[in-house]
């Protein structure tokens, strides 16, 4: 989830609050995927509560059920095909035409429920009982996001046959007006849609280190 801040403060022997916080951005550009010049950002921000429960206070097993009271992360890429790279959609094969070519708009969103539950084991405890300031905790996990969204955009022309596209040929159609290439797109989203069905978990895993400041 990037880079992870976590505060936490004692209950008792066995329980611990503690908050967190995440946080990644990261951009690329110029990078060619099969003919396509793909930019893409990455943009993570999350932030929750958890409650976290140790069996055995002198050990550092612990199991930690939470709730994620924000979430933003989000995945988006453009990309510009150049003249004659295919996008296949349903069934149909378009090349990107010369003179206005396609031009692709993804948004993947990984938080399809901002608000929701987390659950996540572990090791280490950031507030050490036995009364040392340093610890090294580990956690892995889940949080129950949701699908993730998919939306698609394509602007541009498209080509049915392979040599209209560098010719302006009767087979290129507007991508945003053409109804047949605007259902062929749906069909092809609706796929990836499926696709991403199984994926209503978002993995938690991280490793760091904490200081127990003994403030009381």
């Amino acid at each position: 989830m990037g880079i992870n801040v976590q505060a936490a403060t004692d209950l008792n022997r066995h329980l611990n609050l503690r908050g967190t916080g995440n946080f990644f951005n990261y951009s690329i550009s110029n990078v060619n995927v099969s003919g396509v010049n793909v930019a893409g950002k990455v943009n993570f921000a999350s932030a929750g509560l958890a409650v976290d429960y140790y069996p055995w206070p002198g050990h550092g097993f612990r199991l930690s059920p939470g709730v994620m009271l924000l979430n933003q992360n989000a995945i988006s890429a453009i990309g510009v095909a150049s003249t004659g790279t295919s996008l296949k959609l349903g069934s149909t094969k378009y090349y990107s035409e010369a003179a206005t070519p396609m031009n692709l708009n993804a948004q993947l969103g990984l938080n399809t429920h901002p608000q929701t539950f987390s659950m996540t084991t572990g090791w280490g405890n950031m507030i050490s009982r036995k009364g040392g300031h340093w610890a090294v905790p580990f956690e892995i996990g889940a949080a129950f996001t949701g699908v993730p969204t998919l939306g698609v955009n394509l602007t541009g022309y498209g080509c049915t046959v392979q040599s209209d596209a560098s010719i302006n040929g009767e087979s290129c159609v507007n991508m945003t007006q053409n109804t047949t290439a605007l259902a062929n797109l749906a069909t092809q989203v609706a796929t990836y849609r499926k696709d991403l069905n199984p994926l209503q978990v978002y993995p938690i895993f991280s490793i760091g280190l904490s200081y127990n400041f003994r403030t009381r």
